[in-house]
């Protein structure tokens, strides 16, 4: 769980809280429902994340204040567990993650021996949202495998098929070691700096990024104009 102080839209963001839990403890807790992790870190650069983090039972790894990227990040994080074989990334500002969606994700990439990155995605009900540049969409091959991510309305609807539903992108990404590694060697590519989309390194640098299909719609906290709708939506979770 990579988790940093300095959001440029909510600074602070992981120690804000939502439904009197801070929104790291939120995220935590989900993680800790998944069947399939054999550890949960969370990996920071500020230690008043840390301690957060050591006050509810976390594991946490300190690490540079340099990274421009969750991946970055977590390829620093697992520097000192030589054992691990795949890795999840489940981004500090996602409450709602789904536990089953991560389980999913962890069987599908260790069953395909060749697959360097997986990811998920979820058909967009509100076409309004194919505008909205804070939503990354992506598009796919006939095999599932990422051809593009974009913040921008993807793919342009000139017409409507009935069989095609657009597709938004959800911050939940998994890797083979050896390919994060491999993933962190790379300098940004154009694409990747133009969209602010990390994933795009990899598909410059001819990586495949599997993408597995889910009806979950659940949202992250992007800005504090978010936190009234989250704290309604966590509280639905509770009660039901």
């Amino acid at each position: 769980i990579p988790a940093r102080w300095g959001s440029s839209r909510f600074p602070g963001k992981p120690l804000h809280h939502l439904a009197g839990k801070s929104l790291l403890r939120h995220v935590f807790e989900r993680a800790d429902k998944c069947e399939r992790l054999d550890l949960i870190l969370v990996a920071t650069d500020d230690v008043r994340i840390k301690e957060e983090a050591v006050s509810f039972g976390a594991e946490v790894v300190m690490t540079s204040s340099d990274h421009s990227t969750g991946t970055d990040r977590i390829a620093e994080a697992v520097l000192p567990h030589p054992e691990i074989t795949h890795v999840i990334n489940i981004q500090g500002d996602e409450p709602l993650v789904d536990p089953a969606l991560v389980d999913s994700l962890v069987t599908a990439l260790v069953a395909e021996p060749n697959l360097p990155m997986i990811t998920a995605a979820n058909p967009v009900t509100d076409l309004a949202q194919l505008d909205d540049p804070d939503i990354v969409k992506v598009v796919v091959d006939g095999k599932g495998n990422a051809l593009y991510f974009s913040r921008s309305p993807l793919p342009f609807l000139r017409t409507r098929p009935d069989a095609l539903a657009p597709l938004r992108h959800m911050g939940l990404y998994g890797y083979r070691r050896d390919f994060l590694e491999q993933f962190v060697s790379w300098p940004p590519g154009l694409l990747e700096q133009a969209e602010q989309l990390e994933q795009l390194r990899a598909l410059e640098n001819g990586a495949r990024i599997r993408v597995v299909l889910t009806e979950d719609h659940s949202i992250g906290l992007d800005t504090p104009e978010q936190v009234p709708q989250l704290e309604a939506l966590l509280a639905a979770c509770n009660t039901s």
